[in-house]
């Protein structure tokens, strides 16, 4: 009996000191907060409310409490004011350009194409080429009988016509992207539009020259002239080769120089052309310096500037 007495009063007493331990107010003063939460709140620019008490609830765990401060807020401009984040300063909007890369991967390959294409004409028509490199730029005793055996090979004579269209029109597409004309097309619908513009270019005028030697007799004299004009095409369209490539992947002074002397090299191949066309075409007909020079002027310079203005007019409205 006085065993379960003795269990009865522990069990009562403990009961007693729990409601006692719940019911007491858990006023925390300065000395109990714990030195952390002080620092934390004194580093924030809190201060404590003097007249009001703190008061802590008790976590599940005994072993830690969470302080509730009944007290004002911390300003909330104190927690704005960050270095990195302006929060409280003027909105602006920044408009960033979506980047794209650009691939080159395509103009490699068509100038390793054009590559090519020359070096398969330069292995099964060598011979063909060394006569016409002869007959351009030197003058020989010889130089009728080269001229017979240039104009009796007609496929390599195509195959160099068709490799300048596609090598004129690259550099002119180039060209019209350094000087930075108003066209609004894409590169290859660009390379291609030059490409054809070339193509009937000479095709009217072999029709034209063709034509009026019909017409007045002087086809011999036209057929000089035309040999001539598609000759300096042909070695013009190869001597453009190593700017192509310069042009391609160069930087702004490589390219500049290459633009330049290409244009030199393109004046001086005009030049070439028109003193070497002069002679044979006054020995077979009646022709002095002035209307030669009238027939270029009407024939030779007028219809270039002419499609000039009509190819841009056509693409700013087409595009």
């Amino acid at each position: 009996m006085t065993k379960y007495c003795i269990l009865f009063f522990f069990l009562t007493f403990s009961v007693v000191l729990g409601l006692a331990q719940t019911d007491r107010d858990t006023t925390i003063t300065k000395d109990s907060v714990p030195v952390s939460v002080v620092k934390a709140a004194a580093d924030s620019g809190f201060k404590p409310h003097p007249k009001k008490k703190v008061r802590a609830a008790a976590r599940p765990d005994s072993t830690s409490r969470v302080i509730a401060l009944d007290s004002p807020r911390v300003p909330e401009a104190a927690s704005t004011v960050n270095p990195y984040f302006d929060f409280l300063g003027t909105p602006f909007t920044k408009t960033e350009d979506l980047h794209t890369e650009r691939s080159f991967d395509s103009l490699f390959y068509l100038l390793m194409g054009i590559l090519f294409y020359f070096a398969v004409v330069r292995f099964l028509f060598g011979k063909y080429l060394g006569n016409l490199f002869t007959l351009f730029f030197r003058v020989s005793m010889r130089q009728q009988q080269i001229r017979e055996q240039v104009i009796q090979s007609p496929l390599p004579s195509l195959l160099l016509n068709i490799f300048f269209f596609i090598s004129g029109g690259l550099y002119s597409c180039f060209l019209i992207q350094y000087f930075k004309l108003p066209v609004r097309v894409d590169f290859w619908s660009l390379f291609l539009n030059c490409s054809l513009i070339l193509v009937v270019i000479y095709l009217v005028k072999f029709i034209v020259l063709k034509s009026a030697g019909w017409i007045f007799n002087i086809q011999r004299a036209t057929d000089t002239y035309l040999f001539i004009v598609f000759m300096t095409n042909k070695i013009l369209g190869i001597f453009l080769l190593p700017f192509l490539v310069t042009l391609s992947f160069s930087d702004s002074f490589m390219t500049e120089s290459a633009v330049t002397l290409s244009l030199i090299m393109i004046f001086f191949f005009f030049v070439r052309r028109f003193a070497i066309s002069y002679g044979p075409l006054r020995k077979e007909i009646n022709l002095n310096g002035l209307h030669f020079f009238l027939y270029l002027c009407a024939f030779e310079v007028a219809p270039l500037l002419l499609i000039y203005k009509v190819l841009l007019n056509y693409l700013e409205k087409a595009y």
